[in-house]
C-alpha cells in the first residue's frame, strides 16, 4: 500500500481512498458519541450550518469545540461527552479541523475517519480494502501536528505490518503540542481526562466511514469482525 500523509491544503485532487485523522480530539469524541449510543454524525461546514441543521429537528444535537455557544448543546470533549445518553441521537458536528478534512475528500470513494480509539478497526478495513493508494489526511496545525501524523503513520504501519507496537506512536502523541495545551487548559471546553482518553488505543470495535447522503457528509459506525 503506498500510503501518502497531506494537509488539508495540500488536497488538490480527491483521493480514492482517505483517511482523515484528527486524535484531539474531533474523531475521538466522534466515536465516543457512537459508543454512547448517536445513531449519526453530520459534518457541518460552518456554525451556521450546524445550527441550521440541528434546526426543527428535536433529535438533534450540535457539537462544537472551543467555549460554549448559545444554540450548541455539546462540547468536542470525550471527557465531557463519555457520560452523556445519546441513544438514537443524530449530532451535528462542526470542528476546526476533523470535519473540515472529511469534507475537503467529501468525493472519495471511501472515506474514513480516525483517532487511536479506532485504530486497528480502520487498518482493518484498510486491510480488507486492498487499496493501492490510500491518503491520510493530518488534520491538525496545518498538516504538522505531531498526534495526528503518529496516529496515521501507525494505521498505515499496521495495514501491512498487522504486529506494528503502538507505543512509540502513542509516545509521540503523549508528548505533541496538542496534549500539552489540552493538559494546560489552553484549550476551552475540555476536560482533564481528555488527553488519556484520546491516547486509548482501540477503545471501540468499529470504524467510522463518512459518505454524502442527499449533499450532507454523514459519519457512521462501521462494525469490523475481530
Amino acid at each position: 500500500m503506498d500510503a501518502r500523509f497531506a494537509g488539508i491544503a495540500e488536497l488538490a485532487d480527491a483521493p480514492s481512498v482517505a483517511v482523515v485523522v484528527d486524535v484531539m480530539r474531533a474523531y475521538t469524541v466522534a466515536a465516543w458519541a457512537f459508543a454512547r449510543g448517536a445513531e449519526k454524525i453530520l459534518l457541518a461546514e460552518s456554525l451556521e450550518d450546524a445550527l441550521a441543521l440541528k434546526d426543527g429537528h428535536p433529535d438533534r444535537l450540535a457539537l462544537k469545540d472551543g467555549p460554549p455557544v448559545p444554540g450548541f448543546d455539546l462540547a468536542n470533549s470525550p471527557g465531557l461527552l463519555r457520560s452523556v445518553d445519546l441513544g438514537g441521537r443524530t449530532v451535528v458536528q462542526k470542528t476546526t479541523a476533523g470535519t473540515v478534512g472529511a469534507l475537503a475528500v467529501k468525493d472519495a470513494s471511501l472515506v474514513l475517519c480516525a483517532g487511536f480509539v479506532v485504530a486497528e478497526a480502520t487498518a482493518r478495513v484498510l486491510r480488507a480494502r486492498g487499496s493501492d493508494s490510500v491518503t491520510f489526511v493530518v488534520t491538525g496545525e496545518d498538516g504538522q501536528a505531531e498526534e495526528d501524523l503518529a496516529c496515521a503513520q501507525y494505521i498505515a504501519r499496521r495495514v501491512i505490518e498487522p504486529e506494528t507496537d503502538a507505543a512509540g506512536f502513542l509516545r509521540r502523541a503523549a508528548e505533541s503540542r496538542a496534549a500539552a495545551e489540552l493538559a494546560e487548559g489552553v484549550r476551552q471546553g475540555a476536560h482533564p481526562d481528555d488527553v488519556a482518553l484520546c491516547l486509548e488505543l482501540d477503545r471501540f470495535p468499529f470504524a467510522m466511514v463518512a459518505a454524502l447522503e442527499d449533499s450532507l457528509m454523514v459519519l457512521r459506525p462501521r462494525a469490523v469482525p475481530s
